[in-house]
């Protein structure tokens, strides 16, 4: 991999505060056992909730599900399957706030569990601003290994579409 063959994208930062072995994965573009029934779980949850709203809209490296105007608002809305993982989710969100805001673009977040029936308000400041610097700097030292982070049992192994790389 040369310097210049990734670009940090969203998803690294939702694996971030997950696993990093799986950050070193996804950005060698080793992707994930496509069957997994998580990864289905959350495809029919993105084609089936919101269906008026537009899905994936994509803004350079960004591909974010929903963009809406909240009476003359930019809202940033990322759908997830459950908050169980709603810190990832967080820095994700806030990573595509920090990118349009790095062009020009006001925009606020909203994260949506709609199997959970649930919303929060997501706000890009100057503390997220710094630790999204300081991740990103991390995802590239993490690519950049010749070899992945050694995997280390934690407590989303068991349903991790990557589990095979892992443990087999």
């Amino acid at each position: 991999m040369s310097t210049y063959d990734l670009n940090v994208t969203a998803t690294l930062i939702w694996y971030y505060y997950i696993c990093h072995r799986e950050v070193w994965l996804m950005a060698r573009q080793i992707t994930p056992d496509q069957d997994d029934s998580n990864l289905e779980i959350g495809r029919f949850i993105q084609e089936t909730r919101y269906a008026r709203n537009k899905k994936e809209i994509q803004f350079g490296n960004l591909k974010m599900d929903i963009l809406q105007n909240d009476h003359g608002k930019l809202v940033v809305v990322e759908v997830k399957k459950s908050s169980k993982f709603r810190e990832s989710a967080r820095m994700q969100l806030a990573y595509y706030l920090k990118e349009l805001k790095t062009v020009g673009i006001d925009a606020q977040g909203e994260l949506r569990f709609p199997e959970e029936k649930r919303k929060e308000s997501i706000q890009i400041d100057e503390e997220k601003e710094m630790e999204l610097e300081r991740v990103v700097k991390d995802i590239w030292r993490i690519a950049y290994l010749d070899i992945p982070p050694k995997p280390e049992k934690i407590q989303w192994c068991k349903k991790c579409a990557y589990a095979e790389l892992c443990w087999a």
